[in-house]
């Protein structure tokens, strides 16, 4: 089921404490930009399919990669292009939309969204795996 735009940035809000849905915005952008970097084909089809329209695109049209990102250089990539956040407030970020996008996800999207990416990151999602 996709969440509505308004449904999406309000857990994001909720998630990550932020004052306004604009900043919400902000952290949505530029999370999806890089998390979209690191998924190809189906599975990221089928993730934008279950995003609002806007944030679909943004993860459909995603920031350029040379390499897949550990989980700690994602954050500091999202520390860097959000403006006079650091990687404690990106840390944050992070969790906050990855989190939302891991419940617009459900698990079994999810566990197929994870098998793209690097280790780790099932933590920045919230959704700890076991070892």
């Amino acid at each position: 089921m996709t969440l509505r735009w308004e449904a999406f940035l309000d857990h994001v809000r909720e998630r990550g404490e932020y004052g306004s849905r604009q900043e919400a915005e902000r952290a949505a952008r530029v999370v999806l930009a890089l998390l979209g970097a690191h998924l190809v084909g189906e599975v990221r089809a089928r993730l934008a399919a279950r995003l609002p329209e806007a944030f679909a695109l943004v993860l459909l049209n995603p920031l350029q990669s040379a390499e897949p990102l550990s989980p700690e250089r994602f954050v500091r990539a999202t520390a860097a292009w959000i403006e006079g956040a650091t990687e404690t407030t990106a840390a944050w970020d992070v969790s906050a939309v990855l989190s939302t996008v891991a419940d617009a996800a459900g698990d079994v999207l999810l566990e197929q969204v994870l098998l793209q990416l690097p280790a780790g990151y099932d933590l920045l999602f919230g959704r700890p795996q076991p070892t």
